[in-house]
């Protein structure tokens, strides 16, 4: 059995992996033409509209998506009973918004263009509401290829609506539209491939067992997305949507890295962590080896990003978007804590310990409102040739709010899984050292190289692939051996 989980937890890894590096190559190919047609002012309208998204998001999942995955065994009542509350509650929330939208565009100047758009955007919910249960039947049973696929024919379809409408001119429309045409065909794909239909009933019974780890989810989600969105809030309210789209664009490409990890991390690892939450030792063991994988791939896609933002961002979109470049690498450093929060707190959902998520989750967003309270009077400064400094003292301040909560997460999770402090350390450390030893490297020779942003780029990445995978190699990193054997066949498990 321990074998079965194990070849069952690398293969969705495997098919995790695959669906985030196809979505988000084609996110990045779309993101490039859209970025060069599309104005800044364009994105800061759609950067506006998802702040209220987000929260609608968070009470339509209501928390119970984790509760199905903490659960062992679901029943076809369980689920049935989830997905009709999902989209009651998403069909509410639409006619409550939609009554909404002149307000939202009264939070942002009076710009008129935000109703249309926001009516039109807010249909995104209850097509996400309807997915949500297939999506998560797929991953509770480690079948990750399907909801891959999916994903990528949903961004497929997307991606040539946007392109077309932003050639055509329709500028913000193209986003909307995208996220549309993304949300219907995902959930048809997943309703057309499942054998699983709903039982024509609800139960409150079956709904209210999953209330106490559901609930306390929710509230942990709801203050997490709180702390993601306000501050495109306050950006498009005191400083206006032309920073607002900078910020929104940096925020875009950074969590294209992060919110990937983190994804990969939670539906491939939280499963299989589930599944041997009872057996201390083997719980101990796996929760080591994410660790160090989590350390092995996390630490050196965000580092080598920050050192090659630069490049990154000319070579795509010349000098456009250089304001976003700061804020990105910024988004960048504060999202390595993130990721690490994010595993750990993998790690106490699957020992079923919501209450404590709830408080960690508590502490975090306290901790950010004081960092916001502190910077938020200075994020509206502005100069001729740095148009986003407010927002970079912004940044700093919620950078050191995300080590706090890191640090706070990593004490709790270990009490939980009865693990030593050092023992998560050695995990993490030579990765981390590894990761700062090529960054410098790197940054020598941004300084140095006198050349095109393309040149300068594959310099780098050259640089950074011999370097990493050639020091793992001779200090006999485990894990990348476990991971080239898997990648080239050799190995069925990780």
């Amino acid at each position: 059995m321990e074998k079965d989980l194990k070849t069952k937890t690398a293969s969705t890894i495997k098919w995790n992996v695959i669906d985030r590096f196809c979505s988000q190559i084609l996110y990045a190919v779309t993101g490039i033409v859209l970025a060069r047609i599309l104005s800044q002012e364009d994105f800061g309208l759609v950067g506006a509209i998802l702040v209220f998204q987000a929260f609608a998001l968070i009470l339509i999942n209501s928390g119970f998506s984790f509760a199905l995955f903490q659960r062992k065994s679901p029943t076809r009542l369980d689920y049935s009973s989830v997905l009709w509350f999902n989209l009651a509650i998403a069909a509410i929330l639409y006619v409550i918004l939609w009554f909404c939208a002149p307000a939202i565009a009264g939070l942002f100047g009076g710009d008129q263009r935000l109703i249309p758009l926001s009516r039109v955007m807010f249909l995104t919910l209850i097509l996400n509401a309807s997915a949500i249960v297939q999506t998560n039947r797929f991953l509770k049973q480690m079948n990750a290829k399907m909801v891959a696929m999916a994903n990528a024919i949903g961004l497929l379809a997307g991606s040539v609506v946007a392109i077309f409408l932003a050639v055509e001119g329709y500028g913000a429309w193209a986003i909307v539209w995208q996220s549309l045409t993304l949300g219907i065909v995902n959930s048809l794909v997943l309703w057309t491939t499942s054998k699983w239909l709903p039982l024509m009933q609800f139960s409150w019974k079956a709904l209210k067992s999953y209330t106490p780890v559901g609930m306390s989810m929710m509230f942990s989600a709801f203050l997490n997305t709180l702390f993601l969105n306000i501050y495109s809030f306050f950006i498009g309210n005191r400083v206006g949507l032309v920073s607002l789209g900078y910020y929104t664009q940096s925020d875009k490409w950074s969590k294209m890295g992060m919110t990937s990890i983190t994804q990969v991390l939670s539906s491939s690892f939280l499963p299989a962590l589930s599944a041997v939450q009872d057996d201390q030792e083997r719980f101990v063991g796996a929760c080591s080896k994410m660790n160090r994988f989590t350390s092995y791939i996390s630490l050196p896609a965000m580092g080598f990003l920050i050192v090659m933002a630069t490049p990154i961002f000319h070579m795509l979109f010349g000098t456009k978007w250089d304001p976003s470049i700061i804020l990105f690498q910024l988004l960048l450093v504060k999202g390595v804590f993130f990721i690490f929060t994010t595993l750990y707190h993998n790690y106490i959902i699957a020992k079923g310990r919501s209450k404590l998520i709830f408080n960690m989750e508590l502490l975090k967003d306290v901790v950010a409102f004081v960092a916001l309270v502190i910077t938020l009077p200075y994020i509206a400064i502005t100069y001729p040739n740095d148009i986003v400094y407010g927002i970079k003292i912004l940044l700093w301040g919620q950078i050191a709010a995300a080590m706090v909560a890191w640090a706070g997460m990593m004490l709790t999770a270990l009490k939980v899984c009865g693990a030593s402090l050092w023992s998560w350390v050695r995990d993490i450390l030579p990765y981390l050292g590894q990761t700062l030893l090529v960054m410098a490297v790197l940054y020598l020779e941004l300084i140095w190289i006198n050349a095109s942003a393309l040149v300068v780029l594959v310099i780098q990445g050259i640089t950074a692939c011999v370097l990493y995978f050639g020091i793992n190699a001779l200090l006999g990193s485990v894990i990348q051996k476990e991971a080239i054997e898997f990648i080239r066949g050799k190995k069925r498990s990780l």
